[in-house]
């Protein structure tokens, strides 16, 4: 995929399988929501959650967004990254409307999902992902042998 592919591809999708290193060095894969948070996928989880110890031990992450059910529609973006801990609550809550906007499907619900994400952001941290290297795929593209 092109630059602006792989930016629109991350900007339409919802979800993506988080990987962190758990203490024995085996992965840790998650299915999360995210956001954008000045074009970087960001998100937010509970301060005791694994993710978040394993983060706090190792910071690289990967962060698998796909898409396409038979193997000509597959797609995906692989972002291998560092990430970056929030801690003070108004990044943390800013963090958390981009993430429950996309969650809900309701970009403009502001009034709906700010009483949730007060309610759920007490106990919650949130990360913002500094890429390092992405890797991108479409199967649209591969020329069909005749």
């Amino acid at each position: 995929m092109s630059d602006d592919e792989v930016t629109a591809f991350i900007g339409e999708s919802r979800k993506l399988q988080l990987g962190t290193i758990n203490p024995d060095g085996t992965p840790h894969m998650v299915t999360m929501f995210y956001g954008l948070t000045e074009g970087r996928i960001s998100f937010w989880t509970y301060g005791k959650a694994q993710k978040t110890r394993n983060i706090e031990r190792d910071a690289r992450v990967s962060c698998l967004i796909e898409a396409g059910e038979e193997y000509s529609d597959l797609r995906g973006v692989l972002v291998y990254g560092t990430a970056r801990r929030i801690d003070d609550t108004e990044g943390i809550l800013g963090v958390g409307m981009t993430v429950a906007r996309r969650m809900a499907g309701m970009p403009d619900a502001e009034e709906v999902l700010t009483e949730y994400v007060a309610h759920t952001g007490r106990k919650r941290v949130a990360f913002v992902v500094e890429p390092t290297r992405v890797i991108s795929w479409d199967h649209r593209k591969l020329a069909v042998a005749d």
